[in-house]
């Protein structure tokens, strides 16, 4: 997989079948590294020097000299590095919850719309995008495909565990296996670099939805194997891919790997110490920030690292939010926070998990129960359901955008989410005299669906009557009334979808992308909606 890329240098990752010495070569670019093993497995990610800025290089990788990439007769263009050049626009292609693969799902009227953009891709028929971005759910640890659910029953004649849902590393890696090798997937994430954060499917559903949850799921035996095991997939799979090389060559974690014969125990310590963190205790920090051309994309973990004390919740410890605040200093023309929840919700539902997280420290133990309950059955853990978060987050982006953080206002702010299983632009309101516009761009499933329940609440969510409803409701629970408001651009889509970012210079717009089936059984990419975000600048 090809993962970070800045004007000179790369990150490639790979998964072998026994320890070895990785090289990759790309043009007048190389380099070389040697595995580490954690858990029996043998990964690597080597670091390419010497690339030319504004290029578009085919690489080569090799396993001890012997070349296994590019594959002959794969039917898709050769691999290629492509590395960012002055003045050229920014391209950011986004969207989560992809299931496993279709070829196991075996879901033949539900469209991957990221394979068929892969495919698109492939024929010069799509935009090139500058990053593939991951927004969260990325592998199903508690919904799996009948194929892995045999892989289970054979592994598990031994092993405790709900027989359904992976509880280890070795089993996530077959999760990772089986979503990231079909054919399409597999060529898009060797030639178009990535960025990912994790969201709870890829854990357990409802992952940290509060300290209650926390509680309840310890009860179970093999939690622990189930938490330590997602965590340190994820270090491996996804992390360690959103790192920059420089940030590599100090990661203390990254360093000892590879001086052991296996990194299992080590992982599992690191991870121990990571799902604490959540318990109040000081963890590794997950989110990471990316610059691109002028865009700064910051990247923010929504899920480990929340605070989640009754007394007082919040979606991000104290020492990451220091760290966010000092990630907003800077010179950029376009500011992306990627945030796997959305923070800016259809109203009515704002309203509703602003008024349960507020009974849910209700005095009165039965009403307190009866919100918590509802809190863990809908899923009401959204920034919104962490109010204080949701108004420090939209403070920082204010100032963000009346240019407090910066010696020239930006054009955009933009808040890049998944998760809801629906598709939908909306903008803060009223921001056109106060600064640059501030949106939310959600784009959600990639593959997956929504059931028609949740599709209807969602719907209803954005109605002006809902939303007075809601109101209502939380003013009598207590819940104070949101000082900011925010209006519905475009959506809300609810098929399988991928949006496009494109920034450059001032300007900046967002297409949304789906995917349907012709008449002769090929799948086709439809533009389901196109929007400019910015406005032309005004006088200082």
């Amino acid at each position: 997989m090809l993962r970070w890329v800045d004007p000179h240098r790369a990150t490639v990752w790979v998964h072998t079948d026994r320890p070895c010495r990785v090289e990759v070569t790309a043009g007048a670019g190389y380099g070389r590294a040697g595995t580490f093993t954690a858990f029996g497995n043998h990964y690597a990610l080597v670091v390419v020097a010497g690339l030319t800025p504004g290029t578009a290089v085919p690489y080569q990788v090799r396993l001890d000299g012997a070349q296994v990439w590019p594959q002959s007769g794969s039917g898709f263009p050769v691999s290629r590095i492509r590395t960012p050049g002055p003045g050229r626009p920014v391209r950011l292609l986004f969207g989560s919850c992809r299931e496993a693969t279709p070829y196991t799902m075996g879901n033949g009227g539900w469209p991957d719309v990221l394979d068929t953009y892969a495919v698109r891709l492939a024929r010069g028929e799509a935009a090139w995008p500058d990053y593939l971005v991951l927004l969260g759910d990325q592998v199903y640890a508690d919904q799996t495909s009948p194929h892995t659910r045999r892989f289970l029953r054979r592994r598990r004649r031994h092993h405790p565990g709900p027989v359904t849902q992976v509880t280890d590393f070795v089993e996530y890696g077959q999760l990772y296996r089986e979503s990231w090798s079909d054919p399409e997937l597999r060529w898009l994430l060797s030639t178009v670099p990535s960025m990912m954060i994790f969201d709870d499917h890829e854990v357990i559903d409802d992952w940290n939805t509060s300290a209650a949850w926390r509680r309840e799921i310890r009860r179970f035996p093999w939690w622990q194997d189930r938490i330590t095991g997602a965590l340190a997939a994820y270090w491996v799979y996804q992390h360690l891919g959103n790192l920059s090389p420089d940030e590599l060559a100090t990661d203390p974690l990254f360093a000892a790997v590879h001086r052991v014969p296996d990194a299992g125990q080590m992982l599992v310590e690191f991870t121990c110490a990571a799902d604490a963190e959540a318990d109040g205790q000081p963890g590794p920090r997950w989110s990471y920030r990316v610059d691109l051309g002028r865009t700064r994309i910051v990247m923010l973990d929504t899920r480990c690292s929340r605070v989640l004390s009754e007394a007082r919740r919040d979606m991000l410890p104290a020492a990451e939010w220091r760290w966010f605040t000092e990630q907003l200093t800077g010179n950029y023309d376009h500011l992306v926070v990627g945030s796997s929840l959305p923070w800016l919700l259809p109203p009515a539902v704002h309203e509703v998990e602003a008024a349960n997280e507020k009974l849910c420290g209700s005095p009165v133990r039965p009403v307190a129960a009866a919100a918590e309950w509802l809190r863990q059955l809908c899923d009401l853990e959204h920034w919104a359901a962490f109010r204080g978060s949701f108004h420090r987050l939209g403070d920082l982006l204010v100032g963000v955008a009346e240019g407090r953080y910066t010696a020239r206002r930006p054009a955009t702010v933009t808040v890049i989410s998944g998760d809801v299983h629906h598709s939908y632009l909306a903008r803060l309101e009223p921001d056109a005299r106060t600064g640059a516009p501030i949106y939310q761009a959600t784009c959600s499933p990639i593959y997956n669906q929504a059931p028609h329940a949740l599709r209807l609440g969602f719907l209803v969510g954005w109605s002006s009557s809902a939303r007075l409803a809601a109101v209502a409701f939380a003013r009598l629970s207590g819940s104070a009334r949101c000082r900011i408001r925010w209006r519905k651009l475009s959506g809300p889509y609810f098929q399988n979808a991928l949006a496009l970012l494109v920034q450059h210079h001032r300007s900046a717009r967002l297409s949304v992308y789906g995917a349907e089936r012709t008449p002769d059984a090929d799948v086709r990419l439809v533009t389901l909606d196109q929007i400019p975000l910015s406005w032309p600048d005004r006088a200082r």
